[in-house]
């Protein structure tokens, strides 16, 4: 017999919370900064865009990969490494658009060295967000492991308010707009020491399951995915049945998970390129490119709207209004396909902040909904694989459609708008006639 699962001690789950946050908060930094640099660089504004491309490739590989080895070599390993990533990938990305903002490198050389920079945080801080998930699965009980996995899974979306938030704070005398960059590199040196004096090593007895592992960055949750399920044993971890590691390997072509997957990519990159835009449309629609220093205050606020205007739809309406998976995608997608209209013909800050925040109150119903509806699709063995794949998913989006909308958008803007709502719309074509109704 086995001994239970061990409560997670509030020191610690504010130890793996800092962890999601630190990494939510640096990356939505980093968007609100990005577009400037590459104004003050002369750079066009789609290869700024495409120096993520290779970062989120590397994500959506090696997101499963990470996610199974913190079953088998331990979770506060994975979580180092993952934040160790995020160290380095910030410090050498800002080390490297320092030294190109001052003239010792190219615009051209600055943005490759930049992306090969930004490709540590897809390669290994993927590593971070299983392994905090699991963690927290594997140490809690059935009566709070919802409860705590919901804690983490919000940590990220909170993230996402404050880096918008600070990053105008941190644009500092003698570093500019890299100070961001360097501050939450620092932050992330201090989060991996408290890691590795604080937290205990662990070793792995449970399999991570249920609807938050399958979302690692929303803050929706599905009791009946813990309530209904035992917890783990030993013999869930995918080195106790090596001989059945290959039958049971899920696999994206499932029947049960295609129609929420196809709902998820096709979303998602109405999602992607639309954040890919927002922030050039902003420089543009308030004349700042000629003073690119400027735009880093009103793009960190409109993507900060869109943060809160997230977290109102997952935090409040999605529990009060007990919307179930295909109802969640369906009027959420429904809601971004009027937001991107204002945004689309808003020549003022509060008309475009408005009309992204009603967007991203949509993009903030639909996420949770395809993730709670490819894992309610499959059996509570194969959660762990659907995370994995999920949030390869969720990633997918992110390697060329960020791109294609900025590309879209310079030469022109009403192709753009009309490809992000033609995909939205798909979605919602796709939640009337493909998606299992919700079981009442």
């Amino acid at each position: 017999m086995t001994d239970g699962p061990i409560r997670v001690s509030n020191e610690r789950m504010a130890l793996l919370f800092a962890v999601m946050l630190v990494t939510a908060a640096g990356n939505t930094a980093m968007q609100s900064v990005m577009p400037s640099i590459g104004t003050r660089l002369g750079i066009a504004d789609v290869w700024v865009s495409l120096a993520y491309s290779w970062s989120a490739l590397l994500w959506v590989m090696m997101a499963p990969f990470w996610a199974r080895r913190s079953d088998r070599r331990g979770r506060k390993a994975m979580m180092a490494l993952g934040v160790l990533g995020f160290i380095l990938s910030f410090a050498l990305c800002g080390m490297v658009l320092h030294f190109g903002l001052d003239g010792w490198l190219s615009a051209g050389m600055t943005m490759g060295l930049f992306a090969i920079a930004r490709s540590l945080y897809g390669g290994f801080g993927s590593a971070a967000p299983p392994a905090v998930q699991a963690y927290v699965a594997s140490r809690t009980g059935r009566a709070d492991r919802t409860k705590a996995l919901s804690l983490v899974a919000s940590s990220f979306g909170l993230g996402t308010v404050l880096g918008p938030a600070l990053a105008p704070l941190l644009i500092l005398p003698g570093l500019g707009l890299v100070g961001p960059f360097a501050l939450f590199a620092l932050f992330g040196v201090v989060v991996l020491v408290l890691l590795r004096t604080r937290l205990p090593n662990d070793d792995p007895r449970f399999a991570g399951r249920g609807e938050v592992m399958a979302a690692p960055f929303s803050a929706s949750s599905n009791p009946r995915m813990v309530e209904e399920q035992p917890d783990g044993t030993p013999d869930e971890l995918p080195e106790a049945e090596p001989q059945h590691a290959g039958a049971d390997r899920l696999r994206w072509t499932d029947r049960r998970l295609r129609p929420w997957l196809a709902a998820g990519l096709i979303g998602g990159h109405a999602q992607a390129m639309l954040l890919g835009v927002i922030g050039f449309l902003l420089l543009d629609r308030l004349g700042l490119r000629g003073n690119p220093d400027a735009g880093a205050g009103p793009i960190g606020l409109v993507l900060m709207s869109g943060a809160v205007a997230t977290l109102l739809a997952q935090w409040g309406l999605i529990p009060m209004l007990g919307l179930g998976p295909r109802t969640s995608t369906l009027w959420g997608m429904g809601l971004a396909t009027v937001g991107i209209i204002p945004v689309a013909t808003g020549r003022d800050l509060h008309t475009i902040a408005v009309g992204f925040a009603i967007a991203s109150i949509g993009f903030g119903l639909f996420r949770p909904g395809f993730t709670s509806g490819a894992s309610l699709a499959v059996s509570p063995a194969e959660q762990g694989q659907s995370a994995g794949i999920v949030t390869s998913a969720n990633g997918a989006a992110y390697i060329a459609a960020p791109a294609i909308g900025v590309w879209l958008y310079s030469h022109s803007q009403w192709l753009a708008w009309g490809v992000m709502e033609a995909l939205s719309l798909l979605v919602v074509v796709l939640c009337i006639f493909a998606l299992e109704k919700d079981k009442v």
